[in-house]
């Protein structure tokens, strides 16, 4: 499988530096262009390269982390989704001050969902710190929990497959609605939890 990821900040790197030590071939991209990530790609090595955004958007599944405001044009004028999956690993934070971006009685995941009609949309990887995304998920004989919420089943599980394999132990929380609520930061109970399960 080929994962493509938009967005090449910390959380982009974090699940870029996962994925290839899981096998998998990753193209990342950010808004400045391929040759922008040079030193990235280099520093993460042979499995990533570098692309455009339309580029990453044709992998076999795709990875949105990008700041919230930036959401809008990140999943503009992209190629037909055709039933792919979309992780959203945005947070609908505004800046100054950490505020809840309006979302109109909506999740932030349900507004991306709006943006890239045809994605599949998993709701994932949002509420660690890049600092403990990107560790050795297998900690203290255990596994870090990876939340997860979506609504489509068969996407949810593919998901939690590509993160178990990662070495996350994956917890699904229902639906965007529901789940996505409780995830998404500022305002969710699940963000910055770094829960590991024993066993």
């Amino acid at each position: 499988m080929k994962i493509g990821i938009i967005g090449a900040g910390g959380i982009g790197q974090a699940l870029a530096h996962q994925l290839i030590q899981a096998g998998y071939q990753v193209t990342l991209s950010n808004s400045r262009g391929p040759e922008s990530l040079a030193a990235v790609v280099r520093e993460l090595g042979s499995r990533v390269r570098a692309g455009t955004r339309e580029e990453a958007a044709l992998a076999d599944l795709v990875v949105l982390a990008v700041p919230w405001q930036q959401v809008r044009a990140a999943l503009s004028g992209l190629p037909e989704w055709n039933g792919r999956i979309l992780i959203d690993a945005t947070n609908p934070v505004v800046q100054p001050g950490y505020r809840l971006a309006d979302l109109d009685g909506s999740t932030s995941s349900e507004i991306v969902a709006s943006l890239a009609p045809g994605a599949r949309v998993v709701k994932a990887a949002n509420t660690l710190p890049v600092a403990v995304l990107s560790a050795d998920p297998r900690q203290a004989g255990g596994r870090r929990v990876m939340f997860l919420s979506g609504n489509d089943g068969p996407a949810k599980a593919e998901v939690s497959s590509i993160f178990e394999k990662v070495g996350f132990a994956t917890i699904d929380l229902g639906a965007l609605a529901t789940g996505g609520r409780l995830q998404q930061f500022p305002g969710g109970v699940l963000p910055t939890l770094n829960l590991i399960r024993l066993g």
